[in-house]
C-alpha cells in the first residue's frame, strides 16, 4: 500500500462537508483527553491494528485524534502525527456510515488541523481507498512508497511490531 500526499494549502471547505445529508446531526471535532479510554475501546473493537497509534494520538496536548459522534455514539474517527509527524491517519469508519460523507468530513477535520499547526502539505501513510483521498482532497500517490513506514506491502504493520506478541 504506497502512501499519498496532499497539499493542504487548497483543501475543501470543512464546512461543506459538515452540511452534506449524510452528516447530518453528526459532530466532527478534536477529541478531548478525557474521551481517550472511550475512544481507545471502540478502535481496539473494530480496528484493532491502529490502537497504539491512536494511544499516541492521544498523548498529545491537544490530543491529534478527531472523532465523529451522533446522538453520543462515536461513528468514526482520524488521527495525524501517531506513526509520524506530519502523517495523516489511521482513520476509520464505523460500517454502518460509511459512504454517507462521515470519512470526508473526518478527513478534512483533520488535514485542516494540520494546516492551522503550519503544515503545507500531510503525508497519508499505507493508503488503502486511493481514489478516496484523490476525490476528497486532490491526494496523489508518492512514488516508490510502496514500503513506506509500515514496511512491507499489505503488512498492514511495520516490520519490527510484535504483533501482539512481547518480543520484537
Amino acid at each position: 500500500m504506497p502512501d499519498m500526499i496532499a497539499p493542504l494549502y487548497a483543501l475543501p471547505d470543512l464546512r461543506d462537508a459538515l452540511a452534506s445529508p449524510g452528516v447530518a446531526g453528526v459532530e466532527v471535532r478534536p477529541a478531548l483527553v478525557l474521551e481517550r479510554e472511550a475512544v481507545a475501546g471502540w478502535v481496539r473493537n473494530r480496528f484493532a491494528a491502529w490502537t497504539a497509534e491512536v494511544d499516541v494520538c492521544f498523548s498529545r496536548l491537544p490530543p491529534s485524534c478527531h472523532i465523529a459522534v451522533k446522538s453520543g455514539e462515536i461513528l468514526g474517527f482520524a488521527c495525524y502525527d501517531g506513526i509520524c509527524r506530519n502523517f495523516f491517519g489511521p482513520m476509520g469508519v464505523d460500517e454502518r456510515a460509511r459512504s454517507q460523507g462521515v470519512g470526508r468530513a473526518l478527513l478534512l477535520s483533520v488535514l485542516h488541523a494540520q494546516r492551522a499547526q503550519g503544515y503545507a502539505y500531510a503525508v497519508i501513510g499505507g493508503v488503502g481507498p486511493a481514489d478516496f483521498y484523490a476525490r476528497a482532497v486532490g491526494a496523489t500517490v508518492i512514488p516508490g512508497s510502496d514500503r513506506g513506514i509500515y514496511g512491507s506491502p499489505g503488512a498492514g504493520r511495520p516490520p519490527f511490531a510484535g504483533g501482539g506478541k512481547e518480543r520484537l
